[in-house]
């Protein structure tokens, strides 16, 4: 299995831990899903390449929560189903790249693709507003 390089945008079969999983003290997720590199950079301190994920679910937005959704055609582009599907911007994972939690799938692949950069921006600038916020969920893995 060949690791791809952690670009932002990239979208990952990631082992994503749900802000609410680990308040009730889970450390393991339940199963992998596609998630969206926001936000990937090389830690001075020490050389690690720290990686920040937002999760892509199934379950639509509630009210309170900041979403967007993927456009079908992008759906497809990455080979993902066809049901609906939201990138999550209130809630981020961040590790070392590449970690513990990266999955392969059937055919060994870690990588969907890339989000086209349209899309990518309105994710990071909603996850940037959630931490300006303050709503920004952290779990570091």
């Amino acid at each position: 299995m060949a690791l791809p390089k952690p670009e932002i945008g990239l979208v990952i079969r990631f082992n994503y831990l749900w802000r609410c999983e680990c308040d009730q003290g889970r450390d393991n997720a339940r199963y992998p899903r596609p998630c969206a590199i926001t936000l990937s950079h090389r830690r001075a301190a020490d050389g690690l390449m720290i990686v920040m994920v937002a999760p892509i679910t199934h379950s639509a937005p509630t009210a309170d929560r900041s979403a967007l959704e993927i456009p079908p055609r992008v759906k497809e582009h990455l080979e993902l189903d066809d049901a609906r599907s939201w990138v999550v911007a209130e809630e981020v994972n961040e590790f070392a790249w590449p970690g513990f939690d990266l999955e392969p799938n059937q055919d060994g692949e870690i990588a969907y693709g890339i989000l086209p950069p349209r899309l990518y921006n309105k994710v990071r600038d909603m996850v940037i507003e959630s931490a300006r916020s303050g709503s920004l969920g952290r779990i570091l893995r």
